[in-house]
C-alpha cells in the first residue's frame, strides 16, 4: 500500500514460489515499481544437494545433479545495480521456470533440446533428452575419443568361435566351410551335409566339418571324390571264373559253355543230358554221356560174323570158320576224359571176367594207337591199366581193342577176348 513507501526508493522483499523460483525483489520509486529474482546457490546451501557420483552444478532458479564429467555453462546472475528486467507495469512475458523449462499454465515442463536441436552434439552423436537437459552419447558398437565416436572392432576381443568381420557399430561371425552358427550367432556346429544333399553318388558318411563318398562293393571312389567308378574285376585275374568271367555293373558272373552249367558260382559241371533227357537220340539207339555232350550209339553194334548176345558183347562162334583167326568175344564201352589231363594218367582198368585154370594172362593195345597215345600197365594175371601216355586236346574221340589174350598149356589152349573202348576228349579241361 502507499503508507509502506517511507520514501522514494523503498525495497520489500516478499517470499514467491512459483516453480521453486527463489525469492523476488521489488524496488520502488516514485509512480513505478520494478521486480527482479535473487538467486540462491543451493549447491551451497543444501547439505549433499546430489548423492553418489553426481555433482551439484549451480543455475539461475535452481540446481542440477549431473554426472562429474559434465560441464554446465551458466547464464551469468543480474546484478542488483542494474535495471529491473522485468518492469511490473510492462505487458513482456518472463519465464519464471528453471533453465531446461518452460512454463505450461501453472507448471513447468521440460524443454526437449534433442527434438527443437538446440543442442551440440557431434554428428557421430546421440542427442538423448534427459529432464532439464540432454546428453550426449555414442551409438551401439563405438566409443568415445575425444569428442568423437569412434567404431569398436569387436573382432578383437575374439567373440567368434571360427572368423569374425568387423562392421560400422556392429560384427558377423562367420563359419568354416562344414560348419553353421549356432542360435547364439557365435558359436559354429557341424553341418551334416549327407543330410543336406551332399553330391555323393552312392554312399555317404559326415565327419566333424566335413564329409566323406564311398562306393558299395565292385566299385571304385573316382578322382573326384563324389562318382563311383564300376570295377573290372574280369581283368584282374583270370583265376576268377573256370570257363568264362563276364563283369556287371558293381560285380562279376561266371558262365560255362555249352553242354556245362554252374557249380556253385565260379565251377562248371558236365550236364548229363542222356539223364535230364535232353538227348535227341531215337528208337534203337542208346545215349553215351561225354564232357560237353553225349553221342548217340546203335544198340547193336556187332558185325557179321560177330553176334550179339547181351548188351554192348559180341561173340564169333567157332563154328564159324571165319572166327578162327578173330577174338571170341568183343564187348563194347564208353568213357570221356578231359583235355589237358595231366600225364602219365590211369584212364581205365580192364579185368578179366572168367579165367581158365592154370591159363596166363596178358593185356595189349591190338588197335587205335598209332601215334602212341596210349599204354597198357598190367596189374597181375587178371587186370591191367590203360594208362595215358601224352596229353590230349578235344573234342577228339579215340576207339581203342584192348585185349587180353589167355594162353593155357595144360591143354593147349589160347583164346583172346577184347574190350572195344571210345574214349571221347571232352573240348575243355573241366
Amino acid at each position: 500500500s502507499d503508507s509502506s513507501l517511507k520514501n522514494e526508493n523503498s525495497v520489500i522483499m516478499y517470499p514467491f514460489s512459483c516453480c521453486s523460483t527463489p525469492y523476488m525483489q521489488i524496488t520502488c520509486k516514485p509512480k513505478s515499481c520494478s521486480l527482479f529474482y535473487l538467486d540462491i546457490n543451493e549447491c551451497e546451501t543444501i547439505q549433499q544437494a546430489c548423492q553418489g557420483e553426481m555433482k551439484c552444478f549451480n543455475h539461475y532458479g535452481g540446481y542440477l545433479c549431473l554426472p562429474r564429467s559434465a560441464s554446465v555453462i551458466t547464464a551469468p546472475e543480474p546484478s542488483s545495480q542494474s535495471e529491473p528486467s522485468v518492469p511490473v507495469e510492462s505487458n513482456e512475458a518472463f519465464n519464471p521456470c528453471p533453465v531446461g523449462y518452460r512454463a505450461q499454465g501453472d507448471t513447468c515442463v521440460d524443454i526437449d533440446e534433442c527434438e527443437l536441436d538446440m543442442h551440440d552434439c557431434q554428428p557421430s552423436q546421440e542427442c538423448i533428452n534427459t529432464v532439464g537437459t540432454y546428453t550426449c552419447q555414442c551409438p551401439d558398437g563405438y566409443s568415445k575419443i575425444g569428442i568423437e565416436c569412434v567404431d569398436i572392432d569387436e573382432c578383437r576381443y575374439r567373440y567368434c568361435q571360427h572368423r569374425c568381420v568387423n562392421v560400422p557399430g556392429s560384427f558377423s561371425c562367420e563359419c568354416e566351410p562344414g560348419f553353421q552358427l549356432a542360435g547364439n550367432n557365435r558359436s559354429c556346429v557341424d553341418v551334416n551335409e549327407c543330410e543336406m544333399g551332399a553330391p555323393c553318388q552312392q554312399r555317404c558318411y559326415n565327419s566333424y566339418g566335413t564329409f566323406l563318398c564311398r562306393c558299395d562293393q565292385g566299385y571304385d571312389l573316382g578322382p573326384d571324390g563324389f562318382s563311383c567308378n564300376d570295377i573290372d574285376e574280369c581283368s584282374y585275374s583270370s583265376f576268377l571264373c573256370q570257363f568264362q568271367c563276364v563283369n556287371e555293373p558293381g560285380r562279376f558272373s561266371c558262365v560255362c559253355p555249352e553242354g556245362y552249367e554252374l557249380l556253385g558260382t565260379r565251377l562248371c559241371q558236365d550236364v548229363n543230358e542222356c539223364e535230364t533227357g535232353t538227348h535227341q537220340c531215337g528208337t534203337g539207339q542208346v545215349c553215351v554221356n561225354i564232357h560237353g555232350g553225349h553221342q548217340c550209339v546203335n544198340s547193336n553194334r556187332c558185325q557179321d560174323p560177330f553176334v550179339q548176345v547181351s548188351e554192348n558183347r559180341c561173340i564169333c562162334p567157332v563154328v564159324k570158320p571165319e572166327c578162327r583167326d578173330l577174338p571170341f568175344s568183343i564187348v563194347h564201352r564208353y568213357m570221356s576224359i578231359t583235355s589237358e589231363r595231366s600225364v602219365p594218367s590211369d584212364i581205365f582198368q580192364i579185368q578179366a571176367t572168367s579165367v581158365y585154370p592154370g591159363a596166363y594172362n596178358s593185356f595189349r593195345i591190338r588197335f587205335g594207337d598209332e601215334n602212341d597215345e596210349f599204354y597198357i600197365r598190367q596189374i597181375n594175371n587178371i587186370s591191367a591199366m590203360l594208362v595215358l601216355a601224352r596229353a590230349v586236346t578235344g573234342p577228339k574221340e579215340y576207339v581203342l581193342d584192348l585185349e587180353m589174350v589167355s594162353v593155357s598149356p595144360l591143354i593147349n589152349y589160347q583164346t583172346s577176348s577184347v574190350l572195344r573202348l571210345s574214349v571221347y576228349v571232352g573240348p575243355h579241361a573241366f
